[in-house]
């Protein structure tokens, strides 16, 4: 049984259907958070941005690469992670935390995207590197770096399921995330099933604009009455959302 609150594989299904920056636009409409929040800079980047979006739940790790571990198997800990799938409601998201500054070599590579993979992960970011891209890629697994390094180094998984702090976000064990070649951003688990809804609304309202701008004899002031109309329906969305 999951541990975690989650939601239906109807709603996960729904969120894909729509690019990370669309979702972040209906999510903020909520008001949750200051809009400087809830999703990852742009030090984590896409590897393989022509894949499609990536929804999961976040199961956290840290990791180091510089030395060592102390005792024990260096890949111990994936047998660990594959043991607490069971605890989350839907696909898990791989999400490690290189302690190493600067980061001393690859988090991840070809065998460890396929063994996730095969277990039903929805893919995996790291603040620290990747590694084995062309095999990775061709498995149609979503990743997202800071970068790229050859080696593996003394890899190894500190701490299991704690929170996390990846690309400037704060990513606690279980939270929902999106990404896609734009980036990575969080959506509260609560109101996870009305986002897509308000996707739509969004669209139908940045439409009034981009339908204009289609047109022909633009001046400023229609596009900016455009604008404006565009501007009221969201904000009605956003007043409805966040009780305003």
């Amino acid at each position: 049984m999951s541990k975690y609150p989650g939601v239906s594989a109807e709603v996960l299904k729904e969120l894909a259907k729509y690019d990370t920056p669309t979702i972040a636009n209906a999510v903020e409409l909520w008001n949750r958070y200051p809009r400087n929040l809830g999703y990852m800079n742009g030090s984590i980047v896409s590897c393989f941005p022509k894949l499609p979006p990536m929804v999961g739940f976040a199961l956290t790790t840290t990791f180091r690469s510089m030395a060592p571990p102390k005792g024990g198997d260096a890949y111990s800990g994936i047998g660990q992670q594959l043991d607490s799938f069971a605890d989350f409601p839907g696909p898990p998201v791989i999400v490690f935390q290189d302690l190493d500054v600067p980061c001393a070599s690859a988090t991840f590579g070809e065998v460890m995207c396929s063994t996730y993979k095969a277990f039903g992960a929805a893919g995996l970011i790291t603040s620290g590197t990747g590694r084995d891209l062309d095999q990775v890629e061709a498995l149609n697994f979503p990743a997202f770096t800071n970068g790229t390094i050859c080696a593996h180094g003394y890899c190894h998984m500190i701490s299991l399921n704690v929170p996390v702090t990846v690309g400037g976000m704060m990513v606690y064990p279980g939270a929902l995330l999106h990404g896609d070649r734009n980036g990575v951003c969080s959506i509260p688990v609560e109101i996870a099933s009305e986002v897509g809804g308000v996707c739509q609304e969004v669209a139908v309202a940045e439409a009034i604009v981009l339908n204009y701008l289609k047109g022909s004899n633009l001046t400023p002031k229609d596009f900016n009455a455009a604008r404006a109309e565009c501007g009221a329906m969201i904000k009605a969305v956003e007043k409805r959302l966040s009780g305003k």
